[in-house]
């Protein structure tokens, strides 16, 4: 269902049937027909926010259809349709409802497409790209850097790296330094991108950098979810170039030269000192570039390119900024506890054991599970910890959870001096004093079976007589033995009371 929210999404950014198929390696008819059921189901982006995966298929595919059997079908004259597609106004659907008139019995549309595009593959040519106004924004990296000195006094040197964005149509030049490459840096620049432009375009074209893709694929790259999650936020999309075919992206192969070439050869006398020295000179050279250069055969600057042809097309940018976050994979524990940067975030115990995607922001952690969030905690610092939400554990746990030593001591106190006496010989006789947290556990809970008072005596007689388990102070009350009276002693005579002498009463 993942990839019918994205069908559909990718559909209300005026994507092509074409392009998504081609973006999520899908076949086009399967696409037209998610968008045809989409359609009659009524059900357009954004979908409702309590749609799970699982309504989403009985929305869709409630009535699924039979597969037709096999045909014998007629073949087009695929250098005819390839060169009716040079005429203008021509398009492949005109071309195959031509076909089907003629063979009632023909191809499917997505599979006339798939054929042509395998003849397409045999010809030696290179296609000149037109790019529409809005359409599409090509995003890359510089291979060079710029120097920045980071300590005066060695002289120590780090590369700063320099990220490129151009828009298809008006080739309008965006550039910005960053420390690295990586996701935070790459993010952030997007969002510098967009504001420089001042909208944001139907797709993003980056290459198969590991930042943008997470497996480079022909037919499937797989995109980073941060990178997918921070381009619906902006009501945009991602569309990476194929692998090894750069042609896709052109636009940004130029414009990554030319900033080699027109800002980078500039500055190369010149010292830095940090991000924001090498910001600044790259914007005064963006000036001149995006404002004053006159493109040649077009007579106008990128700038007015881009506020008369893209400005008009561009989407408006959204009222709040994207809030980083990364996903991670994980786990839950038996104990219904997932790690996250060292530090376990319960869920409900009835997800233990289940496989969960977490959310990272700067502030919180969200756990989900197959697109339900199920958790959300305030980030902690990786101190091995837990966070527990006493909603998320069982009945049994929750009324465990709320008995501690201290709590004990002060009900056994409750009870009586005898009976907080004998907690406290309990939990001393231990290695660890939580290793008796049960047995006065279990002795506190008797008052509710045979009342305080008779709890009370029986933890007098057990002191007399040594017994320092919960089965012991159990057996005297079960047997009575609390009612019994104690034998008097000489007035003048102490009570001995020490762990190691039981008393004549313990042999009775």
């Amino acid at each position: 269902m993942r990839h019918a929210r994205e069908i559909i999404r990718l559909k209300s950014s005026s994507v092509s049937a074409h392009e998504i198929s081609r973006h999520l390696g899908m076949a086009r008819s399967t696409v037209r027909e998610a968008l045809k059921r989409a359609e009659s189901a009524g059900l357009s982006w954004p979908l409702p926010a309590d749609m799970s995966d699982a309504a989403l298929e009985a929305a869709l595919y409630a009535n699924r259809r039979s597969k037709r059997g096999h045909r014998r079908i007629e073949e087009p004259d695929w250098p005819a349709v390839h060169r009716e597609l040079k005429r203008k106004h021509v398009t492949l659907l005109i071309l195959w409802d031509e076909y089907i008139a003629a063979n009632p019995g023909g191809y499917s549309y997505s599979r006339f497409c798939e054929l042509y595009r395998s003849f397409e593959k045999t010809l030696s040519v290179t296609m000149r790209q037109t790019h529409a106004a809005g359409e599409r924004l090509f995003v890359d990296c510089a291979g060079d850097g710029v120097p920045v000195i980071i300590d005066r006094l060695t002289g120590e040197i780090r590369m700063a790296q320099i990220f490129v964005a151009v828009l298809g149509a008006s080739s309008f030049t965006f550039a910005k330094a960053t420390w690295t490459q990586a996701l935070p840096d790459w993010i952030d620049a997007h969002e510098r991108a967009f504001e420089a432009i001042g909208g944001v375009p139907q797709l993003v074209v980056p290459d198969n950098a590991k930042t943008a893709v997470v497996k480079a694929c022909f037919y499937d790259p797989k995109v980073n979810r941060t990178y997918a999650e921070m381009a619906a936020h902006y009501g945009t999309a991602i569309l990476p170039a194929r692998p090894r075919k750069p042609r896709d992206k052109a636009k940004v192969e130029q414009a990554v030269l030319i900033v080699e070439r027109w800002l980078l050869g500039r500055l190369r006398r010149l010292a830095f000192y940090s991000l924001a020295d090498v910001d600044d000179a790259i914007g005064e050279l963006l000036v001149q570039l995006n404002e004053k250069q006159v493109l040649r055969r077009l007579g106008v600057t990128r700038r007015q390119l881009l506020e008369e042809v893209d400005r008009p097309a561009l989407k408006a940018l959204p009222s709040e900024p994207y809030e980083y976050c990364e996903w991670r994979l994980r786990r839950v524990g038996i104990d219904y506890h997932v790690e996250v940067d060292a530090h376990y975030y319960s869920v409900p115990y009835r997800f233990a054991r289940a496989e969960v995607d977490a959310r990272l922001t700067a502030r919180g952690v969200e756990i989900f599970h197959k697109g339900e969030r199920i958790a959300a905690h305030l980030r902690k610092s990786g101190n091995r910890k837990h966070t527990t939400i006493p909603e998320h554990m069982p009945s049994s746990h929750r009324r465990y959870a709320g008995w501690t030593i201290e709590r004990i001591r002060e009900d056994a106190h409750k009870i009586g001096p005898a009976t907080a006496a004998l907690c406290e010989q309990i939990l001393a006789a231990r290695p660890h004093p939580e290793q008796g947290f049960r047995a006065c556990l279990g002795i506190v809970r008797l008052v509710g079976s045979y009342g305080a008072a008779r709890v009370e005596a029986a933890a007098e007689r057990a002191i007399e007589i040594g017994a320092r388990t919960y089965g012991s102070v159990k057996s005297i009350l079960d047997n009575k033995l609390d009612r019994r009276p104690s034998p008097k002693r000489v007035a003048e005579t102490a009570p001995i009371l020490h762990p190691n002498i039981r008393g004549s009463r313990y042999y009775h």
